[in-house]
């Protein structure tokens, strides 16, 4: 007789990684952003998404890059900013040091000339959005009655730190249900 075979090892092996570890969001959304902004000329999309570290705040306060157009020669841009009328003079006389500092993010002369688009705060549908951040949004305090019950919630707990965390928290939980039931009606 023979003896029985034994099944050869037959476990798949592991796929192999893809990356490793976690990846940045800006790794995400790096072929979106880079084709949106190729769209409008944008070679380099850290001029987009670093315009107030490029340009300083009191200037990207008051424009924002719109394009950047090449020439037959392809040497030397123009790169077009939109401002509101008023700042249109005073970026005027900036515009020499803002290609500078344009060109380093570039790290060649990559750009000639600075041409600025004023456009009114309500004009065209380019010229409506504001230039500077908006707001950080806050929450409303919570109602008494919730800040009341989330501290019986969390009354047995000895350690300070500990209490005050799970008070926030059956604050935000107290608060969401009451909104939710308020949308309900």
């Amino acid at each position: 007789m023979n003896p029985p075979q034994m099944a050869k090892n037959t476990v798949a092996p592991l796929p192999t990684r893809r990356t490793r570890g976690f990846e940045a969001a800006s790794k995400l959304m790096e072929r979106q952003i880079r084709a949106a902004g190729e769209a409008r000329g944008f070679a380099v999309s850290r001029l987009l998404t670093h315009w107030v570290e490029i340009a300083g705040a009191d200037i990207a306060a008051q424009c924002r890059p719109v394009k950047i157009g090449y020439g037959k020669g392809g040497l030397g841009g123009t790169l077009t900013l939109l401002t509101t009328g008023a700042a249109g003079p005073m970026l005027q006389m900036q515009l020499p040091a803002l290609r500078e500092k344009v060109n380093a993010c570039y790290g060649y002369n990559a750009i000639a000339r600075i041409i600025l688009t004023q456009t009114a705060p309500l004009g065209f549908a380019e010229g409506q959005a504001q230039f500077s951040p908006a707001p950080k949004w806050s929450a409303p305090a919570p109602s008494r009655e919730i800040v009341q019950a989330a501290s019986a919630c969390a009354a047995g707990i000895e350690n300070t730190s500990l209490r005050a965390a799970l008070e926030k928290l059956a604050c935000n939980v107290l608060t969401k249900a009451q909104r939710s039931k308020g949308n309900h009606r």
